[in-house]
């Protein structure tokens, strides 16, 4: 089955690096708001714990809905939603004058993550399609700098003391504002399916490819939830000082951004196969170093080779999704998309576990076992 996509303009091209922008800014702006929160409504750890594990629940009924979406109308129908969603959440959340107002308003930004999480990959897809020219990489270098953006823009609030929800309100009028600038920019093509459908549904996808592909995704986002939410822990464990500990995610940051931009050059020289094999060696070498040299150095360095292979992982994975079945590549996208917050899970809770029974290092092995079990995604791509 083929499909065609209609050439990609300039505007068109960062239209679709603006979603990606302002997904990061978002995430970014409403995590780093949540000591705040936790310190107005008095919630512990274990409250905010479970307010996320319910953002990754909302987040894969979004993926889903994004395909129901993209089916009927259009991904950039998705990107819209989930843009609105976001904004509403983002406001609700900063204005929230209890627990249970706020658990509903994360929950509901949840909700329009998991919109744009999928509905932004399907328009990579589509806009790299008719570019012609891979694009994945930059695009989710895009969300990386927002998610850099949201960050430091909340810290220079909280610095000049100022109250976090403003930079809540700020991302949602940033959001709002992008729609009625640019949303009309973002694709409006669908996958053409009727014809070649002998149901509603048409066909059986290649579950074996999805599945393959998912894995990378799986193992890709173990890797950063692990690192993300345990790299601090791990430092100090293993005699870091306070101040040095942070530095951890830093440089995986670092790897991450670095490897995404360079991505689509190096696929454009070596191809996705090598460049797949390459990250997936990095990932497996950086967390059996974290894993098997307890020394802040090493750890620090191992870390920031993890980022370069999550930094080239995870845009190759939605790449090769989108070429299992072109002519419906918005629902492989949403599919395979759901294997993120399978990922978040394992990484922040699994490693949480296994830190508890046999310690900060060895529960990093957990994410190279991931890595080798999505080797087989190396024979499914091209040259």
């Amino acid at each position: 089955m083929s499909a065609t996509t209609a050439p990609a303009t300039t505007g068109g091209v960062l239209a679709v690096a603006g979603v990606y922008g302002l997904q990061g800014l978002g995430y970014a702006v409403i995590v780093t708001a949540l000591p705040a929160f936790q310190e107005r409504t008095g919630l512990d750890a274990t409250g905010i714990a479970v307010i996320l594990l319910g953002v990754c629940v909302t987040a894969a009924l979004g993926s889903l809905t994004a395909d129901a979406i993209a089916r009927r109308a259009s991904s950039r129908h998705g990107v819209i939603a989930g843009l609105s969603l976001q904004a509403v959440g983002l406001v609700a959340t900063a204005f929230s004058p209890g627990t249970a107002v706020l658990a509903a308003s994360v929950l509901l930004y949840g909700l329009g993550l998991g919109l744009i999480d999928a509905s932004s990959n399907m328009q990579g897809v589509l806009v790299q399609r008719g570019r012609g020219t891979p694009l994945l990489g930059r695009f989710f270098a895009t969300l990386t700098a927002g998610s850099i953006v949201g960050a430091l823009g909340m810290a220079g609030v909280l610095a000049a003391g100022a109250p976090a929800f403003l930079t809540l309100v700020a991302a949602a009028a940033l959001q709002l504002a992008f729609l009625l600038v640019c949303g009309r920019r973002l694709s409006r093509e669908r996958a053409a399916r009727s014809a070649q459908w002998s149901g509603p549904r048409g066909p059986r996808l290649d579950g074996r490819a999805t599945t393959v592909v998912g894995l990378v995704i799986l193992a890709a986002y173990t890797v950063d939830s692990a690192v993300s939410s345990w790299s601090s822990v791990h430092l100090l464990a293993i005699g870091a000082a306070g101040a040095l500990a942070p530095v951890g995610l830093a440089a995986y940051q670092g790897g991450v951004l670095a490897a995404r931009l360079a991505t689509d050059a190096v696929v454009r020289r070596l191809g996705r196969g090598r460049l797949l094999a390459i990250g997936l060696v990095l990932g497996v070498t950086g967390a059996i170093a974290v894993a098997a040299v307890p020394t802040p150095a090493v750890a620090i360095a191992a870390f920031a080779v993890s980022g370069l292979a999550v930094g080239a992982l995870v845009p190759l994975a939605f790449g090769l999704a989108g070429g299992i079945d072109p002519a419906r590549s918005d629902e492989v996208v949403a599919r395979v998309n759901l294997f993120n917050y399978a990922g978040a899970i394992l990484g922040a809770v699994g490693v949480g576990v296994l830190t508890d029974v046999t310690g900060s290092g060895l529960a990093f092995l957990l994410p190279a076992l991931l890595l080798v079990a999505a080797v087989p995604a190396w024979r499914r791509a091209p040259a």
